[in-house]
């Protein structure tokens, strides 16, 4: 299977990057995995709702250019459905049983994703309620990817 994940932003604390160069190295025995960083767009504080929209245009522009054709996208949305990690890892086996071969998980900037993106999406994914930096959803994504290999695989994970 292959993974890729999308991202704007770049990371720049150290530990986010160790981190995801951990679970980039664990997955790689599981599937291809491949993280694609996008520009984001410099959010002015008490930018209006039209400003905002526009930067979210202009990031989904860039997020389109790497989502292919055949991938089946899960979108983070904060209204996106969540599940327990074993209902992330039933969902990952069940698109691999369909042929979905290249799933494409889309983390958004600061203020979200745009429009285009969620109509691309074939399913919202939540972690939670609460709003986390998209740096370290980063992080709790690939981890989360990596336990729900683990499942699939009936390896032993920490519950």
């Amino acid at each position: 299977m292959k993974i890729t994940v999308i991202t704007v932003g770049k990371i720049k604390e150290k530990y986010l990057r160790d981190a995801i160069s951990e679970y980039s190295k664990r997955l790689s025995r599981y599937c291809k995995l491949d993280i694609v960083e996008v520009a984001d767009e410099k959010t002015p504080d008490n930018a209006s709702e039209n400003v905002e929209n526009q930067i979210r245009q202009k990031e989904a522009e860039r997020i389109l250019k790497y989502i292919k054709e055949d991938s089946y996208v899960i979108t983070l949305e904060i209204n996106g459905k969540m599940l327990d990690s074993p209902g992330l890892a039933e969902k990952i086996e069940n698109l691999g049983t369909k042929g979905e071969s290249h799933l494409t998980f889309v983390i958004g900037g600061s203020i979200g994703l745009g429009e285009e993106i969620l109509k691309r999406s074939d399913f919202g994914l939540s972690f939670s309620k609460m709003t986390f930096p998209h740096q370290l959803m980063r992080v709790i994504l690939l981890e989360q990817i990596y336990r729900s290999f683990r499942i699939i695989n009936g390896e032993p994970y920490h519950k």
